[in-house]
């Protein structure tokens, strides 16, 4: 009985490595995380601008303008509830406020410190307490973080319809 339990048990491991899924080296390649991942509407990731060329726009517009435009910028920060907005660096260690067209998609929410296209509407606004105090709060802020914000504040906002994000 023994060397029968035996010979089960060794079957059993011979037929599990046998059943093992062995990919060849095309098949991997198929699977592999692409280089660049594209978000809502299709668009041209060439002919952007470089995020002091947008910080230089931005400083150009005042509150309630809005101007179609594409830049490059580092993700600084991403919502960490659902990935419905990011914030990307321009110059000077101002930001940009990005949030997506009609909640049409969202980012994924580990990319801080990779580099994105953005395509879509550029805008100055003034940000609400309670508004800057809801996105610390999705950003995974503390409270103390958070009751700091006392005074609204002037930002750079941007309304995405596309986004390329780059590996």
């Amino acid at each position: 009985m023994k060397g029968f339990n035996t010979l089960v048990a060794f079957l059993s491991v011979v037929s599990a490595a046998w059943a093992q899924n062995h990919e060849t080296k095309e098949e991997t390649a198929k699977t592999a995380v692409p280089i660049e991942v594209r978000l809502g509407a299709d668009m041209d990731k060439k002919g952007g601008l470089t995020s002091l060329q947008m910080f230089e726009k931005y400083q150009n517009l005042t509150v309630n303008d809005t101007v179609p435009s594409k830049f490059t910028g580092e993700v600084l920060e991403v919502c960490q509830a659902k990935g419905c907005w990011m914030k990307l660096a321009l110059e000077d260690g101002q930001e940009a406020m990005v949030r997506f067209k009609d909640y049409g998609f969202f980012m994924p929410k580990d990319i801080a410190g990779r580099t994105v296209v953005v395509n879509g509407l550029a805008f100055v606004s003034e940000m609400s307490v309670e508004d800057q105090r809801h996105y610390a709060k999705d950003a995974g802020k503390s409270e103390e973080e958070i009751a700091a914000i006392t005074v609204p504040k002037k930002t750079f906002g941007f309304e995405a319809d596309g986004v390329v994000l780059k590996q």
